[in-house]
């Protein structure tokens, strides 16, 4: 596939404040990509210097293989779709939609085959004389989509198009979001907080914090082999244990923590007495009634959790620190106030390079130099 945007060594600072940092960033032709991150680490700060809104500091921005920093929003063949639908309140659907158009002064008759055809595309065919007003909230972000649609942009940029809807809602919005971006195979870049609804959608996600991209990857990618810490806690749950690699024997390095022993497979770029962190998910969590070998963590069941057709188990390790066991309501779980050893397949955890390594390493350098 072609690359449709780039962003090259993008900065953006405003006064003291370097909300993005040395953004190097593409998208392919007819994809979704999904920024992901919390409030203030700077995707909707990069999607506004994609649509125009905003010049980034330092860098360029490419779309179609052309630098876009000098061109008005108008002249850059994206569109924007904001969280606040921004439909005119005097005007019909119909006049909504067609507006872009009509600014372009195309025909009467070419804006209603388009305008006709758009309501089709998005599931409002007899709508067109309603005002704004007269809609629900999902209705209100579909004619705001298809203003945006009408004019072909090749690329579409949408910031929390969804967040002011409820989740039943949402998530409808979501399927039908991805139907109109397979149908009409037009590169979506899609900013949201939401994990679940980033996982559900993209084909690639840019989980992004403190202005950088920590990891760029598809859903699978992301949630199954996270490069961070960071990326590991804000993608769906996780249970995090922070020690230092004691051993390694073929394929499996051996970490002790402050509440025992456990077991990973061990990646290449791992050494021995390294500082890591390993990230097991619910789901992947098992128990015993007896010690397993390679494990030392012991735990008492505090609680559960039931969340409709799965349930969680909360156990406790001697530190005070809580882990969370995952299974589907009905499958057996140890008792509260019972004693459990957790474990997990060695190839189920995740060996991430722990931050304080590389402090270590770089004061160590400063030394030795």
């Amino acid at each position: 596939m072609d690359k449709i945007v780039e962003l090259n060594g993008v900065n953006k600072v405003y006064g003291t404040n370097r909300v993005v940092k040395d953004l190097n960033l593409f998208v392919e032709e007819g994809e979704f990509l999904t920024l992901l991150g919390s409030s203030g680490c700077g995707k909707t700060t990069t999607l506004r210097m994609i649509a125009g809104f905003e010049e980034p500091t330092t860098g360029t921005i490419k779309v179609q293989g052309e630098n876009v920093e000098a061109k008005e929003p108008f002249e850059r063949n994206v569109n924007t779709v904001f969280q606040s639908y921004a439909l005119f309140p005097h005007m019909t659907i119909y006049e909504n939609i067609a507006y872009g158009l009509k600014v372009k002064k195309v025909s009467k008759a070419e804006i209603k085959k388009s305008v006709l055809e758009m309501l089709d595309l998005v599931q409002l065919n007899g709508f067109e004389h309603r005002y704004p007003s007269q809609l629900s909230g999902g209705q209100k972000q579909r004619v705001a989509i298809a203003r945006a649609l009408i004019n072909h942009p090749k690329v579409l940029l949408l910031d929390e198009p969804l967040g002011a809807l409820d989740l039943k809602l949402r998530k409808q919005m979501q399927l039908e979001l991805k139907r109109l971006q397979k149908k009409l195979n037009i590169t979506f870049i899609y900013v949201t907080h939401d994990q679940e609804e980033a996982l559900t959608m993209s084909d690639r996600i840019a989980v992004m914090h403190d202005g950088v991209i920590d990891q760029l990857a598809s859903p699978t990618e992301i949630y199954e082999h996270p490069k961070t810490k960071f990326v590991a806690t804000f993608i769906g749950e996780t249970n995090i244990y922070d020690g230092c690699i004691t051993s390694i024997k073929g394929e499996i390095a051996n970490i002790t923590l402050e509440n025992g022993e456990v077991s990973v497979k061990c990646p290449e770029d791992f050494s021995i007495l390294e500082y890591a962190s390993v990230s097991v998910r619910p789901e992947k969590m098992k128990f015993s009634t007896k010690k397993v070998d390679g494990f030392g963590l012991v735990a008492q069941v505090k609680d559960y959790v039931y969340v409709g057709s799965v349930l969680k188990c909360i156990v406790a390790l001697p530190n005070g620190n809580e882990l969370k066991i995952e299974r589907l309501a009905g499958q057996e779980l140890p008792k509260v106030g019972s004693k459990c050893y957790p474990y997990w397949n060695p190839e189920d955890a995740v060996l991430i390079h722990n931050e304080s390594h590389y402090i270590f390493e770089a004061l160590n350098n400063i030394k030795l130099a």
